[in-house]
């Protein structure tokens, strides 16, 4: 079975050469991204929609030489099916609904989780069904402080206030969060 030589890297095969990927590999420097994106309403509605994450996904290995394909999709999915309002703002990123308190959070409900992230699910496995067999397919996610971060603070951060604070104020909610 031919697994590649990404995989194989990680279990110790040496090649001449290291195995190559990047990170975001799909984006806006390619302009197939930029035509397909073109075609969405929101960047999350792109996530979501499993075909259009497939194609993504597979823009760069089509272009390049690489060997492994880093699946599109973003972290603040999760937020999302959660229940917490999330968007894009051209230019400047993510925007959450900050959850300001324990209410807020027990409002929060893991219940639609696998039926909202199922198009993720769907895109990953047709992106590897698409792939070629020596080509790995890459995950990521957010780490469970980052997410929480984004969520209390409603985005990005220089110092994190708002999450001492809660982590501070209310250390079982924020234990349960992360």
């Amino acid at each position: 079975m031919n697994r590649g030589k990404f995989l194989a890297t990680l279990t110790g095969t040496r090649f001449p050469t290291p195995p190559i990927w990047l990170m975001r590999q799909a984006g806006r420097y390619l302009p197939e991204y930029r035509a397909i994106r073109a075609t969405t309403r929101s960047f999350l509605d792109f996530c979501y929609t499993s075909e259009k994450a497939v194609e993504a996904t597979l823009q760069p290995i089509r272009r390049f030489d690489l060997d492994a394909a880093i699946i599109f999709s973003d972290i603040l999915v999760v937020p999302d099916a959660l229940g917490q309002k999330v968007w894009f703002e051209e230019g400047e990123g993510p925007k959450l609904e900050p959850l300001t308190d324990p209410v807020q959070f027990g409002r929060l409900s893991r219940a639609r989780l696998a039926d909202h992230l199922a198009p993720v699910y769907r895109a990953i496995a047709d992106t590897r069904a698409a792939l070629p067999k020596e080509t790995a397919l890459l995950g990521f996610a957010g780490a469970p402080f980052t997410l929480a971060c984004y969520m209390i603070e409603g985005g990005g951060s220089r110092d994190f206030a708002k999450v001492k604070l809660w982590a501070y104020r209310h250390p079982d909610s924020f234990g349960l969060l992360i």
